[in-house]
């Protein structure tokens, strides 16, 4: 099989464990597809169950880490 058939397999989902002399030393495994975009009704669905914010909480949140991000730059 040639590097084009294994390109074309790992693309297509399969796996191939690497060898040398007979001794395993890597594998080629296809990368996991991320979505890129979460439609509509999918963000809808998602955002019914999930936990509700604190903005107050969240806001001092936000200012004691820029505070802190500030004061690296001071020294």
């Amino acid at each position: 099989m040639g590097s084009k058939e294994i390109m074309d397999a790992v693309e297509h989902g399969q796996a191939f464990s690497v060898t040398r002399d007979g001794r395993s030393i890597g594998e080629l495994v296809p990368l996991r597809q991320r979505r890129r975009f979460v439609s509509r009704a999918e963000f809808v669905a998602m955002s019914r169950t999930a936990p509700a914010i604190d903005t107050d909480a969240f806001r001092a949140d936000q200012e004691a880490t820029a505070d802190q991000a500030r004061g690296a730059y001071d020294q």
